[in-house]
């Protein structure tokens, strides 16, 4: 009876041990996991245009100028195409035109614009008409006054030249019709001079004619000193009144 209470007593002891040993050997729970760190977020790219000057007329140079950030590609359209991250371009537009220009980087993409305004030049004015010249302007401009001598009414080679000059362009002009005035200068009576002045439109009319200018063109007049073309009373001023002077159109001075 003994030996029996003793086994069992031995057997508890044992199965003691084994759940006391189960119970020091129990599973560790695992320790959790630190969080991840947080992933750094891409930049949006930034980006500006400017057109200088905005407004311009037709094939005038225009600056577009540009910066960026946060930007791994750019382009500027339309015409450019891709372009650095930092820059300008000169342009010269035929119309009026919105540049556009797009950044693109890990971040995303912007884009900006710039107008650019062209106005079209006013057309040339026309040239001004060619001004009419009258036959009387012609006559005026092209045949000159044949001068004399004192007291004289015979042609000096000069106004011979001056003559022939004359009738080149006077036959050219055959329907004109003019008038020949003698002048003299202040010195000797009036009468005297009248007669003077008479004498040498008269010569100078016959020269023409000789030359082959129709006389129906030719009238004759002698003002004597009456018309001087200048004032003074010195040879300077008196040669200039010594003159056949050729005359169209209403009367002369």
């Amino acid at each position: 009876m003994r030996l029996k209470r003793s086994s069992i007593v031995a057997g508890v002891g044992i199965l003691g041990m084994v759940l006391l040993a189960g119970a020091c050997h129990k599973k560790e729970v695992a320790a959790p996991r630190p969080p991840a760190p947080p992933t750094a977020t891409a930049l949006a790219p930034t980006v500006t245009l400017t057109a200088e000057p905005s407004t311009v007329e037709r094939g005038q140079p225009v600056t577009l100028s540009w910066t960026s950030q946060n930007a791994t590609d750019l382009d500027l359209e339309p015409g450019t195409g891709k372009v650095r991250t930092e820059g300008s371009s000169f342009v010269a537009p035929h119309d009026s035109t919105t540049y556009t220009i797009t950044a693109t980087g890990p971040g995303g993409a912007r884009s900006e614009t710039a107008r650019v305004t062209v106005t079209i030049p006013p057309p040339p004015a026309p040239p001004a008409p060619a001004k009419q010249v009258s036959e009387l302007d012609l006559l005026g401009q092209n045949v000159k006054d044949a001068f004399f001598d004192f007291d004289k009414a015979d042609l000096r080679p000069d106004a011979e030249e001056a003559l022939c000059a004359n009738a080149s362009f006077l036959k050219e002009h055959a329907g004109a019709k003019f008038t020949i005035e003698g002048h003299c200068d202040g010195r000797g009576s009036e009468e005297y001079n009248l007669g003077l002045g008479d004498r040498r439109a008269t010569e100078a009319k016959n020269f023409l004619i000789n030359a082959g200018v129709s006389a129906a063109q030719i009238s004759t007049i002698s003002y004597g000193r009456d018309r001087p073309f200048c004032q003074d009373h010195d040879e300077e001023c008196w040669w200039q009144n010594r003159r056949d002077h050729f005359h169209y159109g209403p009367e002369s001075r």
